[in-house]
């Protein structure tokens, strides 16, 4: 059988379907430099930095120009080394270059590259102009001043997310990165996702950090900060801080959290638990009524927004379980309510569209948001590097009762169809191990963006969806309304892969998403408590401190909703 191949730099390489020669490139173990080339999105080729050299001398984009059999490319020759570094200096001539205070400084994409191809100078003048921060809203900021017109935010937000709330504006040398009429970007249809910082390429759009107020509260004496850690950012944080991608490194999370002086400390699986239990009932209610199905997931809360935004006949359809964010955190404060000192409640997410469900008004009570303030991962890498700690030196720490203890399907809520299994063991009527294992073969696991899958519950076949990325999840909604589609529960996370691949989450590829997603199921395969009715502190506060209270503390009412 005849193999096609193309030659790189005089050395022949398969040709495997690969849409780009960039693909093929990068297959030969050359790691050719681009700012606007993601696989997931649309081929831009503005940067022009993976530009190639074929034998007859013309140049072109390898990120755009389909492999031929028989081409022969050249990708470091003196011709392109000079193209390149002319490129980052024009780019460097247009750019901010405070450098050591920007929140991107060691992970910058052009940093890198002007590393990379020795700039020490810009032989041109800065002609970078002074811009204020656009920092209206609570998840991310933008800097147009640090802005390299590569286009991966804006096709991120259109294409992936489908949300629209910024685009290119203007021409020539006044073309930027806008949002309608130049609008703050809180007042837009932006949902808080985050996913755009997540692949931009400098410090034009980053996380919003809030880490210098939290210092201030765990100073004060008078102050009980209590910490809660979401599933997902165990298995996210370890690579920045010396262990492998998806290891699960909770218990130094939970030991470097008291070292940084925090009163209490708590897993948010508890109140994922809680999620489980309440959504499941009120799933079976609506099997038997027949009424506002399908039921959407509630966890999200960039799905939310962007459900209130786009479809609000569908927030009926949206559960009325609140975040396990939320449940915990709403039982944390009923639990310390008679406390002498004032008590703050911090949670630790891998979201970014989290700082915004915090400040929700159905959130609050009598003004006080149950969580205080919300920090992403990246935030609490800060917090530990800031602390002078050597995270992989320190010993691993259990979390503190009475709300200690948690179940695997608590854990699993971090990924894409986590949420989907845990409600399925629940509403099982095998509770056998071999049926637990088996619902992990229903189609419930997996990093697609789409899956779907059927289930007996209660003599009746129950079909599920689930999706990850809005424009997936705008897809299916089209196809519920259009009669396409039928389904009786979708699970819906905004980014791709779930709250694994969250924009407050350290950036990382799709296998990086696959070991995440990974850790989380060996820590759910390591759990002796599988299933969330399982959990003997859930039956413990449902007979005690929540009878009487469980709709006040656990549910929410969205119809009513209206941001700020």
């Amino acid at each position: 059988m005849n193999t096609e191949f193309m030659v790189i730099d005089n050395m022949p390489v398969e040709i495997n379907g690969e849409r780009n020669i960039l693909d093929v490139i990068r297959k030969a173990g050359i790691d050719l430099p681009t700012f606007c080339y993601y696989s997931e999105l649309s081929v831009y080729g503005a940067c022009r930095m993976c530009v190639v050299e074929d034998h007859w001398g013309t140049i072109q984009a390898a990120c755009s120009t389909p492999p031929k059999a028989g081409m022969e490319i050249h990708t470091n020759t003196p011709r392109l080394r000079k193209y390149r570094k002319m490129i980052l200096e024009l780019l460097l001539s247009n750019h901010c270059r405070d450098c050591t205070t920007c929140e991107k400084n060691g992970k910058c994409k052009l940093q890198e590259l002007a590393q990379r191809f020795g700039i020490k100078q810009v032989r041109f003048h800065n002609t970078s102009e002074d811009s204020e921060l656009d920092t209206s809203s609570l998840c991310i900021v933008r800097d147009k001043s640090k802005c390299i017109l590569c286009g991966d935010c804006v096709r991120m937000c259109n294409e992936v997310q489908n949300v629209g709330a910024i685009d290119f504006a203007f021409r020539g040398s006044k073309m930027c990165v806008s949002t309608a009429f130049d609008e703050p970007l809180a007042n837009t249809k932006c949902v808080g996702c985050g996913q755009c910082s997540v692949v931009c390429p400098t410090g034009a759009i980053v996380v919003r950090n809030d880490t210098a107020k939290l210092w201030k509260e765990l100073s004060d004496k008078n102050t009980k900060v209590i910490v809660q850690i979401a599933p997902a950012v165990r298995v996210g944080i370890g690579k920045e801080l010396g262990f492998s991608e998806g290891q699960n490194v909770m218990g130094r999370i939970v030991a470097a959290l008291r070292r940084i002086g925090f009163d209490e400390v708590f897993d948010t699986s508890t109140g994922a638990d809680f999620t489980v239990l309440e959504e499941a009932e009120e799933f079976s209610k609506r099997l038997l009524t027949g009424d506002n199905l399908p039921l959407f997931t509630s966890c999200c809360p960039a799905w939310v927004r962007y459900a209130e935004l786009n479809y609000p006949q569908l927030i009926k359809n949206i559960s009325t379980c609140r975040s396990p964010m939320q449940m915990l955190a709403s039982i944390l404060k009923e639990h310390h309510r008679n406390d002498e000192k004032r008590v703050v409640v911090v949670a630790v997410m891998p979201c970014t569209a989290k700082k915004q469900e915090a400040a929700r008004d159905e959130f609050k009570e009598d003004g006080v948001p149950y969580v205080d303030y919300v920090i992403t991962t990246q935030e609490l890498i800060h917090l530990i590097k800031e602390a002078n700690l050597i995270f992989s030196e320190i010993e691993p720490e259990a979390v503190d009762m009475p709300f200690g203890t948690t179940s695997g399907s608590g854990v699993i809520f971090g990924v894409t169809g986590g949420v989907t299994e845990a409600v399925i063991r629940r509403l099982s009527d095998d509770k056998s191990s071999f049926a637990l294992r088996a619902i992990a073969f229903t189609g419930v696991r997996g990093m697609q963006g789409v899956k779907e899958a059927r289930i007996d519950c209660n003599g009746r076949e129950v079909k599920i969806a689930i999706v990850s990325g809005l424009k997936n999840a705008d897809d299916l909604i089209r196809s519920i309304q259009q009669g396409e589609k039928q389904y009786d529960f979708v699970e819906v996370m905004s980014c791709p892969g779930g709250c694994i691949g969250g924009a407050g989450q350290p950036v990382t590829n799709r296998d990086g998403k696959y070991n995440r997603g990974a850790g989380l199921y060996n820590a759910d395969r390591m759990s002796n408590i599988k299933r969330s009715e399982e959990n003997p502190i859930i039956k413990e506060l449902y007979d005690g401190m929540l009878k009487g209270k469980v709709h006040k503390l656990l549910h929410v009412n969205y119809r009513k909703s209206e941001m700020y």
